[in-house]
């Protein structure tokens, strides 16, 4: 089912004519069965085709009472929502973020139709159901239930649905801030990001709010030798001395990077877990460095964990030949680095080769502009409101500022000084976790109501008049 490929007429008529079916899962909640309109339209990017999904959104929000504006890119396929629920103007608005765009999937691995909604054992399956259109619902609804429930505004309500996030293409959050920042100016937003993660038995353990994210960078490494017929292969083919560097790079483990939001996030989680792990967790950010090398060995055994100390290399893409008989004369490889903020990429660089030793291999990167963008402070209301309703919904839980592992558009705003924070609206478990762009991508409805009655609380708070 190639939604991508229809009219918006016609998406609209396939949700109204097929939504009732499955809307008898989950007409208790409202989220759920906009999560369910949003996962039905197909925006994998690429290409993307956002537009189609703001066709869907924005009426919601014209219902609701909100000025909307559907912002459309110079690509016809692409548009932008921003809705806008006034308040008095006695503060600065309030923004809160969440990208239409989602990864493709691997289809025949699925065990249900990823674009369907499909509402089984209480979770909503289907692409985006985490990353992001199930915080896309919640962020959505919180921000209706203020207009539903009349609630007196001393600041504006902002919500944002935006394009190419996932797909790096050019009308992300970059050219909405360059293009149309008066409609997205904040005094502070909220985005993806940190988590709310449940342990086994299914209470929350920790909140994680993101206040900065890990810089990717794309690296090039590249393998040249001499192309000939595959009948007299040489010593300098192209493919076996790239599989040489990537092995030496798969081999070697970044040091140890703890930055002050990974030490109290660390220090959160050694408060909310039994020995020995807890004292694992105090010794990876703790003043020793060969004890914390040994909790190293156990607390990166979690990928999640081990993403949050260091630099991580990740192999994403190779290229290289394009006929049986030939053996090429270059070969490469796209490396996906993830560096912690405040890390020199020259001197990574620099490392890199030493690592692979062979002169002859290429690799190039270049450090993005924002790369050095300091984190989101602590000391903002609505970073303090995050805090208090975490604690009303999830009371015993620990609440931490955190660094994400991945990236994200926030440095739209970032870069021009505006505070952002990061936030999955729901309690995942690991399992729910490792699906986010993976097979079976799926979110309880339970997590989805309270994260919506999470992010509710935040909105009353910081914009909410006292």
């Amino acid at each position: 089912m190639k939604v991508f490929e229809r009219s918006f007429v016609a998406v609209a008529l396939t949700v109204s004519i097929t939504r009732p079916a499955l809307s008898q899962a989950s007409t208790t909640d409202p989220t759920a069965s906009l999560l369910i309109d949003l996962i039905r339209v197909n925006t994998s990017n690429p290409p993307g085709n956002e537009r189609q999904l703001a066709e869907v959104l924005a009426p919601h929000f014209r219902a609701a009472g909100f000025d909307v504006k559907v912002i459309q890119t110079p690509d016809s396929a692409k548009a932008i929502v921003v809705a806008r629920l006034k308040g008095d103007g006695s503060k600065r608005p309030v923004l809160i973020a969440a990208h239409a765009d989602v990864v493709g999937v691997e289809r025949d691995k699925w065990s249900v139709e990823p674009f369907a909604g499909v509402v089984k054992d209480d979770h909503v399956y289907g692409r985006g159901a985490i990353d992001f259109k199930g915080g896309m619902a919640v962020f959505a609804r919180a921000a209706m239930m203020l207009a539903e429930r009349k609630i007196p505004l001393a600041r504006d309500v902002i919500f944002v649905a935006q394009a190419d996030e996932e797909g790096g293409g050019s009308y992300g959050t970059s050219w909405l801030a360059r293009e149309h920042w008066a409609d997205i100016d904040a005094e502070f937003a909220l985005n993806e990001g940190g988590w709310i993660m449940k342990a086994d038995d299914g209470h929350v353990r920790y909140v994680s709010i993101s206040t900065a994210d890990k810089v990717s960078i794309p690296m090039t490494v590249t393998a040249r030798g001499t192309s000939t017929h595959s009948s007299m292969p040489r010593p300098d083919n192209p493919i076996f001395s790239l599989a040489r560097a990537l092995a030496k790079l798969s081999e070697y483990e970044t040091p140890l990077s703890i930055t002050p939001d990974t030490k109290q996030f660390f220090t959160a989680l050694s408060r909310t877990s039994a020995p020995p792990m807890s004292g694992y967790f105090r010794d990876l950010v703790g003043s020793d460095p060969a004890r914390a090398r040994r909790a190293d060995a156990i607390v990166s055994r979690d990928p999640l964990l081990h993403s949050l100390v260091r630099n991580t290399i990740a192999p994403v893409i190779i290229q290289g030949g394009f006929r049986a008989n030939v053996i090429p004369g270059s070969a490469s490889a796209t490396v996906n680095l993830r560096l912690i903020p405040g890390s020199d990429l020259n001197a990574f660089l620099a490392t890199l080769r030493k690592v692979v030793g062979d002169p002859s291999i290429e690799m190039k990167a270049n450090t993005p502009a924002y790369a050095q963008t300091a984190p989101s402070s602590e000391n903002t209301d609505l970073y303090r409101a995050l805090v208090a309703a975490a604690h009303a919904l999830f009371p015993g839980a620990e609440v931490t500022p955190y660094l994400f592992q991945a990236g994200t558009d926030a440095m739209a705003w970032r870069s021009r000084g505006v505070p952002v924070y990061g936030i999955y609206p729901y309690p995942i478990d690991a399992d729910e976790l490792t699906r986010m762009h993976g097979n079976d991508e799926k979110v309880s409805i339970t997590a989805l109501k309270q994260g919506t009655e999470m992010i509710f609380k935040t909105l009353v708070d910081v914009a909410g008049k006292k």
